[in-house]
């Protein structure tokens, strides 16, 4: 990644926050787009301390002309656009009804649109030089929804498919430009402090839960090798994939008993902050991490194992071929 340009969307807090240092330390260009001052500053100098150059460019990821703006404004500050990561989100943590239809529809152009719009402005700046690569930021949530988060999962459900369309014509296309997909485990980031939150208890991510240095790795490797459809990252990530295609019906079910309580802590109250309509990162910066560093692994072994494939599967027939051979001098 070094010298490239990269923008990355969220760049100001959590997964974002990660990424941009990643970057950083790999001495890529970065372009970090958010919404919160304080925040986007944070992660300018930590981009700087790295060992990478890092501009800001404030937007709104739901507006198609703030985000077509600081793309433009980026290359003509850090030059053509290499890597366009779309991370920006936000969250409400509420039964369907306790939800307004103000608030879901504010979601769904924050989640969703705010991809949509980051993917078209990047292929518009990307297809004339037939080069390029955008990285979804996704969720082990876009194949199967939870309790609590519909809009959320819709969203990430919607990109999914998006992707999956915008994929299929860039191939029939025989275009130089790549577009992958990273589907993420729980996180332990700002989202469960500034994410708007109707119960009564704080949100937490639903255990095992991962640091966002984990998904920073992923979707930095992803950008280095976007000719994959996509990334799974966690064992929790794996299991519920490959469970929602055995037994949909009996993950119905289990998470109708377990999906609210696992969402739900009382390690503390909840933070009555809410990013949904400005930004929670204007004043304070919230940083990469959220409250839950006791209980968040460092590490997957999953993810190794996603991103080295071909030495897994080589590693398995070799099993294989080993064992058929102790099983015929038997």
């Amino acid at each position: 990644m070094r010298g490239k340009v990269v923008v990355v969307t969220g760049a100001s807090g959590g997964v974002g926050r990660a990424v941009v240092r990643q970057l950083g330390a790999e001495g890529a260009k970065v372009a970090l787009m958010a919404r919160g001052e304080a925040g986007l500053a944070g992660a300018a100098v930590d981009v700087g301390a790295e060992g990478g150059t890092a501009k800001v460019f404030a937007a709104d990821v739901s507006d198609y002309d703030q985000v077509r703006a600081a793309a433009q404004q980026a290359e003509a500050e850090l030059g053509p656009i290499d890597v366009w990561i779309n991370i920006a989100f936000t969250t409400v943590f509420a039964p369907f009804l306790q939800i307004t239809p103000e608030e879901y529809e504010r979601e769904t152009k924050v989640t969703y649109l705010g991809y949509v719009w980051g993917t078209r402005v990047a292929l518009e700046l990307m297809k004339p030089r037939d080069k390029g690569a955008i990285v979804q930021a996704g969720s082990a949530l876009a194949y199967r929804s939870i309790p609590l988060q519909s809009a959320y999962c819709g969203a990430k459900h919607a990109i999914s498919g998006f992707t999956e369309s915008v994929r299929t014509e860039l191939l029939a296309e025989d275009s130089g430009v790549k577009i992958t997909m990273v589907q993420l485990p729980a996180l332990n980031t700002p989202q469960f402090d500034w994410g708007l939150n109707r119960m009564r208890r704080h949100a937490q991510p639903v255990p095992p839960i991962y640091q966002p240095e984990v998904a920073a790795r992923a979707i930095v490797h992803a950008a280095e090798h976007p000719e994959r459809k996509e990334y799974w990252v966690g064992g929790m990530t794996a299991a519920t994939i490959m469970g929602q295609r055995a037994v949909p019906a009996l993950l119905d079910r289990y998470l109708a008993r377990t999906g609210v309580k696992s969402q739900l802590t009382t390690e503390k109250a909840p933070t009555g902050v809410s990013n949904l309509w400005e930004p929670a990162d204007e004043d304070k910066d919230y940083g990469a991490h959220g409250g839950f560093d006791r209980r968040s692994h460092g590490r997957s072994a999953q993810l190794w194992m996603s991103q080295h494939r071909g030495l897994v599967a080589a590693a398995a027939l070799g099993a294989a071929a080993v064992a058929g051979i102790g099983l015929r001098r038997r």
